[in-house]
């Protein structure tokens, strides 16, 4: 490998995975959770930091030993086969266009706040979110390292500021009752609260650049799960402390912890950054999916038009024209209250789920002869198939989608074993 490749020091390596993991979930996941299960949410963060540092150094051990920009995807077709491969390739594929707009919802929800807007207004704003993301995409414009570290920045200096702030108004009075809602209730909040540690497969194209990747993968997960559980269990507590989750400002509760300070000012340096964070984040994914898209047509694992370049930009319109289409009907959904952010979240972190479930299977061959590895892999499929079954009738979504494309993708070869007959027959 080139020096080039080989120039990221381990502060470097850190700071990737948190940015890689620290995303818009932080800017409405508090609130919902401490929604669902009131102070017991505090512990649900505990579990999932806890359960999260096992994958967290799977994925990061997988990036440094198998170093592809396939990620997970990779890995599964390494350890299984590329069937298996292209299964993995569809669960992110689909997880965007559900996700991404639970992304915008929550950046024009904080702008909304400030405003006061109502319901429809919220939606629209969000469209319009979407709506530049995608023609960013379709222009084919990239986002500047430079760009990105300031979104890293900025979502941690909201953090801590809201953190930090929000002390004087903590009261013993909003830890009680700590389980209004049951301690059943914890299970479907530590479901939920996984979108908040999905991220560390994101960094494994990088990988190659590491300059000592045997160690620096490990110590850099290690580092930056700390880092990341830390700020987010401090979190789930002030959100909890403060109240602020309450009189359904759930999804905006870091703002509503601001403004206890700091009054309105507070709240619209929250919504600026909270708007330009569901902009960039929206931005990958979308940017993501689209070639995830494209590449999984040219395997001829998906429909044909979804390898569509456009012609003087070279860009990938048809997998945008596939998430744009999944954009308007899950916006139509919510702007009619047919569907609501709550029970959109889900869909997505089922599909991310199962991709864990693939990554952390795929390390249990791939890893077996690394000590630490092999313990890690264990333990992260062990956790993400106990967790599984406990999203609920949602968890048959990634079910449908492994149905699907087996059934795609074996129509797809029979189709082609039947064209290659007939041709064999002509000549």
């Amino acid at each position: 490998m080139s020096e080039l490749q080989k120039s990221l020091s381990l502060p470097q390596i850190i700071a990737l995975y948190i940015g890689a993991v620290l995303g818009s979930g932080v800017l409405f996941l508090p609130g919902v959770a401490a929604s669902m299960s009131g102070p017991l949410s505090i512990a649900a963060w505990i579990v999932i930091s806890v359960a999260a540092v096992p994958l967290a150094l799977t994925m990061g051990l997988l990036s440094a030993f198998h170093p592809s920009s396939g990620g997970v995807s990779h890995f599964v077709s390494l350890a299984f086969g590329k069937k298996f491969g292209t299964v993995i390739g569809w669960m992110f594929l689909l997880s965007v266009p559900t996700g991404v707009p639970i992304i915008a919802l929550t950046g024009s929800s904080y702008v909304g706040q400030l405003f006061q807007w109502n319901h429809q207004q919220v939606v629209l704003g969000a469209a319009v979110i979407l709506a530049v993301v995608l023609l960013i995409n379709f222009f084919g414009v990239k986002t500047m390292g430079i760009i990105q570290t300031l979104v890293i920045s900025l979502i941690l200096f909201v953090l801590l500021f809201s953190i930090f702030s929000s002390i004087p108004h903590v009261e013993a009075v909003n830890f009680t009752p700590f389980s209004p809602n049951g301690m059943w209730s914890v299970v479907p909040t530590i479901g939920i609260l996984f979108w908040c540690f999905i991220g560390w497969e994101s960094v494994t194209h990088m990988s190659g650049e590491f300059n000592d990747p045997g160690k620096d993968a490990l110590k850099g997960v290690l580092w930056s799960a700390g880092i990341v559980s830390f700020i987010y269990i401090l979190l789930g507590i002030m959100v909890v402390g403060t109240g602020s989750y309450q009189n359904g400002m759930a999804e905006t509760a870091l703002s509503g912890m601001v403004q206890l300070s700091f009054g309105k000012t507070g709240g619209i340096l929250v919504s600026i950054t909270a708007l330009f964070i569901s902009i960039a984040s929206s931005n990958a994914y979308v940017s993501a999916g689209s070639r995830i898209a494209y590449t999984l047509s040219q395997q001829k694992a998906a429909p044909k038009w979804f390898g569509t370049l456009h012609a003087s930009y070279r860009t990938p319109v048809g997998g945008l024209r596939f998430i744009a289409l999944i954009f308007a009907i899950l916006l139509t959904g919510v702007y009619f209250q047919v569907i609501s952010l709550e029970t959109l979240l889900p869909f997505p972190n089922a599909t991310y789920f199962a991709t864990y479930i693939g990554g952390a299977a795929a390390g249990v061959k791939l890893l077996k002869h690394h000590q630490v590895g092999k313990v890690s892999s264990i333990a992260s499929l062990i956790l993400t198939l106990g967790f599984f079954p406990f999203l609920g009738w949602v968890a048959l979504y990634p079910v449908m989608v492994i149905i699907i494309v087996y059934l795609w993708k074996s129509n797809r070869e029979k189709a082609d074993i039947h064209v290659n007959k007939h041709a064999d027959l002509k000549s």
